[in-house]
């Protein structure tokens, strides 16, 4: 038996004036963004706003159905708007913000879906994709690479023979 030790990395700032200005602009686009998703059964409204290689920012909220399964989260609106318009770029950036008060002041993350998701495109791109997580104000993470929120992920190398 061999015991291994998974560590996560992340950056946290007290507040924005804390944050450089372009992962300030992707958060307050996702800010905005967030306020407009669609969510009138969970009232957890949640945006994200991503930046490609090439600047372009691409936002995205989550979308909700009285048929549960049917919904879909920001982060996935955000990058499958993405990758239907611009498949030729990588992200660069992704910032995700819920209006929903947070937990103990810190911010909420990715479900275990918009996980993998965001792990395809880091992997498909072959770039790390920077993740910055927060709320209206008060504590962000920035991530490095979706690696530190998915570690031990699922990859379609994993289905090749």
């Amino acid at each position: 038996m061999k015991k291994h030790i998974i560590t996560t990395s992340y950056t946290e700032f007290a507040s924005d004036t804390e944050l450089a200005g372009a992962d300030l602009e992707l958060l307050k686009t996702a800010r905005t963004v967030a306020k407009c998703a669609y969510a009138p059964y969970s009232k957890f409204y949640v945006g994200a706003a991503l930046r490609l290689e090439n600047g372009i920012i691409v936002t995205g909220n989550n979308q909700e159905n009285a048929a549960y399964p049917s919904g879909m989260c920001a982060e996935r609106v955000a990058i499958f708007a993405a990758g239907a318009n611009y498949p030729d770029y990588a992200i660069d950036s992704i910032a995700i913000c819920c209006v929903t008060a947070s937990v103990n002041g810190k911010p909420f993350s990715p479900c275990g879906g918009c996980r993998q998701v965001l792990f395809e495109y880091e992997n498909r791109s072959k770039k790390p994709m920077r993740i910055i997580l927060g709320g209206m104000t008060g504590i962000i993470y920035l991530l490095s690479s979706v690696k530190d929120l998915l570690p031990l992920s699922f990859a379609g190398d994993f289905l090749k023979k």
